[in-house]
């Protein structure tokens, strides 16, 4: 090392020498600086005291990680040199709400004739929310969500301070069994944060009122509400659980909505937003406010999970809105309840009811007025519900039995023409199609019969089918009902669970309901068949007849065995109806001898015979050119 290396280290050295020195305290700033902290440390102390002489209890204190780890030979100094370093602390950390920082967590179990909830005074959250009417397919008690997992607050911001009361122990204070309020103390009896729960005495809502009492600096604007939860996986078949569950959400000027059911989704809400529903298979967890939560920054997501305890995580952050100044209060109430059609019609909510998916348009409409009050009044004379869905296949057939008998009269019509047709279709068959048309035409118009007047009744019927296709797999009252050999009507029977999964669909168990609804659709379109004139020029119709509850069999195998046992009763009456209608009401020969006797009386021609025969002039004419 040169000569002017050696002077630069020891120019170096003498700078940071001299800085150091310029910059240390003299003896009386660091009097100065310690009587500071000795002061800070006394006012902690003196809070301390004042609040435990005010609320006259005392409250077991969670042992700071630091003080626990000094040994026991420390002099009362040093214990209070460290309690007053935690003071300190926390009354950095937490501002005003420092008194609430610590404390020990405390359950707090509410109860009705339905629910259980059970609060834990830190974060005054629920933690724990019980059916006491329900339970699992396992036969345990049912939880709305998994207990130990979620997550559930209020935060605001007190000047630039965040306050969250997950972070908050409160003290309790019981109002009965059903209710509690719970408060998080400041530094000032005059500021406070105060929650309180109350369950309904006989429903399935619990009330929540928020109110920030003295702290009217807090801009309501910024308060926002947190609650995730993961649901459990409750039913037999999960994966059914999985199609059904989503979280739904009701903006005040528009109709109910939804997140995607399929896979992950999120939303940013932009409207003020009625309520908010996290939606499993039989069960819903809702958050309702009727001032609304406000679109800025609300926000709601969900999240399909994939091990076999839990289905889906359901995620809602909601803020609200309020006069600046004024003291901050928020209400709420809570649904923990099932996905019953009238317990959700008699919340009064708007559209609440639609929680539960019974089809859209018509076949909603045929669910609400027609299936559905059918079904509850059976409901209420303590049959079975297999012996339910069977008066209930009888009713809705009876109700349809004038369409039926129409359908059937049409059918025969057209049986007792057959002759004519054949004669139509051997002198037509290498001739032009519109004048064989035009011929058949003739044939019903002279005759009197209309063709179209088949199709009407079919498609009448359609919206009955398609709505028992939505009302079983959303009827709750088919859970853990059992019927023959079904344990459960409300998901898939299985006389055989098969050690491997079929594939299309198909699954890894065998439904008896499944296949006798298959079998009975085969020997429906079997007799139906028979009633109905053989079509010419449609080859591949017959084979589609038949393909179609093959097609069905792989479908229905995992659907609710109610749904299944419904189509096979549906399938056995129409069966019944076809063959009493000909054995005993219909006289075909009789309907032959009236078609027959209209044919020689004159018939003027209607509007669109005229026009099939004015289309056949138009192209022979062409032909001639």
């Amino acid at each position: 090392m040169d000569r002017n290396s050696i002077i630069g280290f020891v120019l170096i050295a003498a700078i940071l020498f001299g800085y150091t020195w310029y910059s240390m305290p003299s003896a009386e700033e660091s009097a100065r600086m310690q009587r500071e902290q000795d002061s800070l440390a006394a006012l902690a102390l003196e809070e301390q005291a004042r609040r435990a002489a005010a609320e006259q209890s005392a409250k077991p204190v969670v042992v700071d990680t630091v003080a626990a780890a000094l040994p026991d030979s420390l002099s009362s100094a040093d214990s209070l040199n460290t309690d007053s370093l935690r003071a300190v602390r926390l009354a950095q950390e937490f501002g005003p709400f420092h008194p609430s920082a610590q404390g020990q967590a405390e359950e707090i179990v509410l109860e009705n004739e339905r629910l259980q909830v059970a609060i834990d005074s830190k974060g005054a959250r629920p933690m724990l929310m019980r059916l006491k009417e329900y339970s699992t397919y396992r036969k345990t008690p049912l939880f709305l969500a998994d207990p130990d997992s979620g997550d559930y607050g209020f935060d605001f911001f007190l000047g630039n301070r965040k306050v969250d009361t997950r972070q908050l122990y409160f003290t309790s204070e019981r109002l009965g069994p059903d209710a509690v309020r719970l408060k998080a103390a400041t530094s000032d009896p005059g500021r406070y944060l105060e929650i309180t729960y109350r369950l309904d005495s006989s429903t399935y809502f619990m009330h929540t009122d928020l109110r920030l009492v003295g702290l009217t600096e807090v801009d309501p604007r910024d308060v926002a509400f947190h609650w995730q939860i993961t649901g459990l996986s409750n039913e037999k078949y999960r994966t059914g659980e999985l199609q059904k569950g989503g979280v739904y959400y009701k903006y005040f000027s528009d109709d109910r909505n939804y997140l995607s059911e399929t896979s992950d989704d999120q939303l940013k809400l932009e409207g003020r937003t009625n309520w908010v529903a996290f939606k499993q298979d039989f069960f819903t967890v809702a958050m309702v406010s009727d001032q609304g939560f406000s679109s800025s920054g609300s926000e709601i997501s969900i999240l399909p999970l994939n091990d076999s305890t839990h289905t889906k995580r359901y995620d809602a952050k909601l803020f609200f809105d309020g006069e600046r100044g004024k003291e901050v209060a928020v209400n709420m109430r809570y649904y923990l309840g099932p996905n019953h059609y009238g317990t959700l019609r008699r919340t009064e909510i708007e559209q609440f009811d639609r929680i539960i998916d019974l089809g859209w348009g018509i076949f909603g409409w045929m669910n609400k007025w027609l299936v559905i009050p059918i079904f509850n009044w059976l409901d209420g004379w303590g049959w079975s519900y297999g012996i339910i869905i069977l008066v209930l296949t009888i009713a809705i057939k009876l109700l349809l039995m004038p369409l039926t008998w129409k359908n059937y009269i049409s059918s025969a019509k057209m049986r007792a023409l057959k002759p004519e047709m054949d004669a139509i279709n051997e002198k037509n068959k290498d001739g032009d199609a519109l004048k064989k048309q035009q011929a058949v035409m003739d044939l019903y118009r002279k005759a009197g019969v209309n063709p179209a007047s088949g199709c009407v009744p079919l498609v009448v019927q359609m919206p009955v089918l398609f709505a028992m296709f939505k009302f079983f797999p959303s009827s709750i009252e088919l859970r853990q009902e059992s019927f023959l050999w079904a344990d459960d009507l409300s998901t898939y029977d299985s006389i055989v669970n098969l050690p491997f999964t079929v594939p299309f669909g198909y699954g890894d168990h065998i439904s008896l309901f499944t296949i006798l609804m298959a079998a009975s659709t085969i020997i429906y379109t079997m007799v139906n068949s028979q009633q109905m004139p053989q079509q010419q020029g449609m080859p591949n119709m017959k084979l589609m007849m038949y393909l179609f509850p093959v097609l069905m069999l792989f479908f229905m195998n995992s659907l609710p065995a109610g749904l299944s046992y419904y189509y096979l009763l549906a399938n056995v009456i129409s069966i019944l109806q076809m063959t009493l209608l000909k054995t005993l009401f219909v006289d075909e020969d009789k309907i032959r001898a009236e078609l027959l006797a209209n044919m020689k009386q004159p018939k003027k021609k209607s509007k669109w015979q005229q026009r099939l025969e004015d289309m056949q002039k138009q192209q022979q004419a062409a032909r001639r050119k």
